[in-house]
Formats: structure tokens, C-alpha cells, sequence
């Protein structure tokens, strides 16, 4: 999912560097104005378990590399702008002090991962999980859902991106001057790799932690809300017709 130096021409990093900034700005802010004081060491600990899932990665054809993440886990538990923190100090840290990712790429790999795969996952698991009550089963699989179809639109996006180099990027001649395969090549070897097997690994890891989370510490996740255990369980001893 990293994607290196030298893939992406300037068009691309630079629009992606310009649409990270806001969002970088507005993450902080939000962080600092919705985080429970609780909820606020838990920051250092999802940025270093995005930091560990994605150091165990595998070359994908064309120069990227496949790999969970963590960040639909992390949205589900402390909101989808706290995940944009979190894997962005992870990214910028692999980035910089072990070469994992591009510093041109740096905002293309921060959107790809800290953004996609947080919303994507986060509403994914909103739209299935509704106001089950914290521990069901729906909620379990609702997070798994949500890790797995964050990563494969975020390969995708990622794939996307490298594949449009050929068509913005070349010399008069039509030679590409970055990522020499097109879309044909680079969306297919990106959704594949992780559709059967990445994404399955991040739907089991955000299942299993969440439900691990649900069960012992619901408190902690940033949109729980009490009363719908109360209600789920005061519907369980209501007389029924």
C-alpha cells in the first residue's frame, strides 16, 4: 500500500499534499476538542499498532506493497479523525526513519490510508451495526466489514493513482516519466492481492479487537452510548405478544 518515490509525478503528490493539509488541520483540532481525557493515551497506542500491522508487508507487482493497517479499528474506537492522526505519525515515522513509503508520497500514502480506509470502514460499520448493543454479534461483524472493504477501496485509490501516471505524466514521445503501467495494471495487481488475502487479514484483526474492546472497555469507544445496552437488555425481559 506504501507507495515509494518516484511512482507518482508532481500533478499527483502535490494535489494530494494540498487536499492533506485541512485535513490534517482539522484532525488535530477535532482530536483535542472531542477526546475524552480517558480516551487520550489511546492515541500513542493506535499510532504504534498501525506502526507494527503495516511493517509486515509484501511486494505487490508494480512497485507497492500490501499489507493491513488497522486504521478501520482504530475509526470504530476513537473516531475516523483520530485514525487520520494516528496513521499519519505511523506513516510519517516509516517514511522517514525506515524508508517505507515516499516523502514526495508522503500526503498520497497519509490519503490513501489515514483517510479512505477510516471513513470507508467507520461508515461501513455505522451503516450495518445501527443501535445494536455493544457486544452483539452485528457489531463484531460490522467491524469486520469495515476493515475489510476500507483496505480494498484504499488499494484501490492507491492503485488508481499509480495507474493515472502513464496519462499525466510523460514526455512529448508518450514515454511515461513515472509509474510506466497503467490502469489496466496497477488497479488489478492492488485489489487483488489484498481482496484475497489483506483485507481478510484486517477484517479478522478489527473484528477480534473490537470485540475484545466491546467486551472489556466499551467506555473507551468514542460514540458508545449506554442506554442502548439498557434498552437491549430491558427488551430482553419485556413480555413478548
Amino acid at each position: 500500500m506504501h507507495i515509494p518515490d518516484g511512482y507518482l509525478g508532481p500533478t499527483t503528490f502535490i494535489l494530494l499534499y494540498i487536499v492533506m493539509i485541512p485535513i490534517w488541520l482539522y484532525a488535530g483540532y477535532w482530536v483535542q476538542k472531542h477526546l475524552r481525557s480517558r480516551q487520550v493515551p489511546y492515541l500513542a497506542l493506535a499510532a504504534a499498532f498501525s506502526f507494527v500491522i503495516m511493517m509486515f508487508n509484501v511486494p505487490v507487482p508494480g512497485g507497492s506493497s500490501g499489507h493491513a493497517v488497522g486504521s478501520a479499528l482504530v475509526a470504530i474506537i476513537l473516531g475516523p479523525w483520530a485514525a487520520v492522526v494516528t496513521t499519519s505519525v505511523a506513516l510519517l515515522i516509516q517514511c522517514l526513519l525506515f524508508g517505507d513509503g515516499g516523502v514526495t508520497a508522503f500526503g498520497a500514502n497519509c490519503f490513501n490510508m489515514g483517510v479512505v480506509i477510516p471513513f470507508v470502514g467507520f461508515y461501513a460499520y455505522k451503516l450495518i451495526s445501527g443501535n445494536s448493543p455493544i457486544t452483539s454479534n452485528l457489531r463484531i461483524a460490522a467491524a469486520a466489514v469495515a476493515g475489510y472493504v476500507g483496505l480494498t477501496v484504499a488499494a484501490g485509490v492507491a492503485g488508481f493513482e499509480m495507474g493515472m501516471q502513464p496519462v499525466l505524466e510523460h514526455t512529448a514521445a508518450g514515454v511515461p516519466l513515472y509509474m510506466p503501467y497503467g490502469l489496466n495494471v496497477t488497479i488489478p495487481a492492488m485489489l487483488i492481492e489484498h481482496m484475497v488475502f489483506f483485507s481478510f487479514v484486517e477484517a479478522i484483526i478489527t473484528a477480534l479487537a473490537f470485540a475484545y474492546i466491546a467486551r472489556n472497555s466499551p467506555e473507551i469507544i468514542f460514540d458508545y452510548k449506554p442506554e442502548n445496552d439498557k434498552n437491549a437488555d430491558a427488551g430482553k425481559g419485556a413480555p413478548t405478544a
